[in-house]
């Protein structure tokens, strides 16, 4: 039967990721100059629309479709069978493969949202150069060469039945390499920023990077932006326990403490670098602190969660400098939050784990030795080598054939303008203070006269 319970708990968690994505929109919207703000939330609305589509006709077999060439002794673990469930086909009747008594839809639903933001956390390494064709057309071959095989490396777990047969591969990180990573340190944020590191290199630098001021235009909407994520992540990661559980329960709180250390490790190394601790720091600390709690909120106490929050925090906000050292123009910070704070919370749970945690396994610092913590970093180099090789032949393939980057009068111009024909904001009419000019009236519109007119 239907466990009603943990099926209503999955689609509340998948809704609730489903909501970071236009979080993520006004993160890092705000965060862009004025001239950018619609282009850089577009990147985040077509990835929702586009990876949502394909998630459905291909991705979701692609990532938990049995392993391609598994025997009832296993299989490479590399990549999912795509025709097995092309189109979601016999996902809909399908009562006899309900896990713990979970829907196949509701599962299908909430591996979906994880693709689409994923997809969207690359984009913010590239703001304010980015053709918005190029990107829809990269984000889709992105998603099926590389994100849908290493969702299946992390996420799709083998399945044996009571009998003891084998009864569905699944991926290598998972199963072979045994590698904890709860709802995606890997396959997310590792992934998308060694992705991020690669497509900065293939566009090349900003005009006026390193000279120019690029300030975030708009602080609110990326306070605003922190918030819709934080709330999102409860369902990404406490939602990745698959039931309403104890698992469930723990995670929530490891998110909740986690993020709230590192962000006060951020603020107080702005402090002590800079003399001041900004809002943008503060918010910039929260989604570092969501990432490096996202692979290890199963394995590690509250405490230990405090100790990495509060690491990742600090790292995070020391790594952000790293571009201007190396030179390479990551515009949002995509690296120095999502790279080294997926590495950070990723290769922590070798340090960190404990038994007494959910996943039920000792790290160093709790007398395991190091055999959880070679598991924890080989799964996260594999990802980051391959993630970053994959993009870059894909960004620089799209770059030699239709253009990934916009021409330079149009970087300075404002893409908004050029590529959407719109604006993010519309000053015109402040400039003509409402009436007595047609400047900002839609054409053809009588000019207002009479007792109710402005002068």
């Amino acid at each position: 039967m239907v466990n009603t319970g943990d099926t209503a708990w999955i689609l509340t968690s998948a809704s609730m990721v489903l909501l970071m994505t236009p979080g993520l929109a006004l993160f890092y919207g705000g965060m862009v100059r004025a001239k950018s703000v619609l282009n850089m939330m577009m990147m985040s609305f077509g990835a929702l629309a586009l990876i949502s589509v394909l998630w459905v006709l291909y991705g979701y077999s692609m990532a938990f479709g049995d392993d391609l060439g598994s025997t009832a002794d296993g299989g490479p673990g590399l990549l999912g069978d795509p025709f097995q469930y092309l189109g979601l086909k016999g996902l809909m009747e399908d009562v006899t493969s309900e896990a713990g008594g979970l829907p196949p839809m509701a599962f299908v639903g909430f591996q979906a949202v994880f693709a689409i933001i994923t997809v969207a956390l690359i984009s913010g390494a590239i703001a304010d150069r980015a053709k918005f064709g190029a990107w829809m057309v990269f984000a889709g071959i992105w998603a099926t060469i590389v994100y849908f095989p290493i969702a299946h490396w992390v996420f799709d777990f083998t399945l044996i039945g009571d009998d003891g047969v084998v009864t569905h591969v699944g991926g290598w990180i998972a199963n072979d390499l045994a590698a904890i990573d709860f709802a995606g340190g890997t396959a997310v944020h590792i992934n998308a920023g060694a992705a991020g590191l690669a497509l900065a290199i293939v566009l090349g630098k900003r005009r006026g990077f390193g000279r120019d001021l690029m300030r975030p235009h708009n602080l609110p909407l990326v306070m605003i932006g922190a918030g819709l994520l934080w709330f999102g992540w409860f369902g990404f990661n406490a939602g990745s326990a698959v039931a309403a559980n104890n698992t469930a329960a723990v995670v929530w709180v490891n998110t909740m403490v986690a993020t709230g250390a590192a962000s006060l490790g951020w603020l107080l190394v702005e402090k002590l670098r800079d003399g001041h601790a900004t809002s943008l720091g503060a918010a910039s600390g929260v989604v570092a602190g969501l990432v490096a709690i996202t692979p290890s909120c199963s394995a590690v106490s509250p405490i230990g969660a405090i100790v990495l929050g509060a690491v990742a925090g600090a790292m995070c906000a020391l790594a952000v400098g790293l571009k201007y050292r190396f030179g390479y123009d990551d515009s949002l910070d995509v690296v120095g939050v999502h790279l080294v704070g997926g590495l950070v919370g990723t290769i922590g749970v070798g340090f960190l784990a404990t038994a007494a945690a959910p996943a039920a396994v000792d790290g160093l610092l709790y007398g395991g030795g190091v055999d959880q913590l070679w598991r924890q970093t080989v799964g996260a180099l594999a990802v980051l080598v391959t993630s970053f090789v994959l993009t870059y032949l894909i960004g620089l393939a799209i770059e030699k054939t239709m253009g990934f980057r916009v021409d330079e009068e149009d970087e300075l111009t404002g893409i908004d303008t050029v590529i959407h024909a719109e604006s993010g904001y519309d000053f015109s009419q402040l400039a003509s203070g409402g009436g007595g000019s047609s400047a900002g009236r839609p054409l053809g519109a009588p000019v207002p006269t009479g007792k109710g007119a402005r002068a």
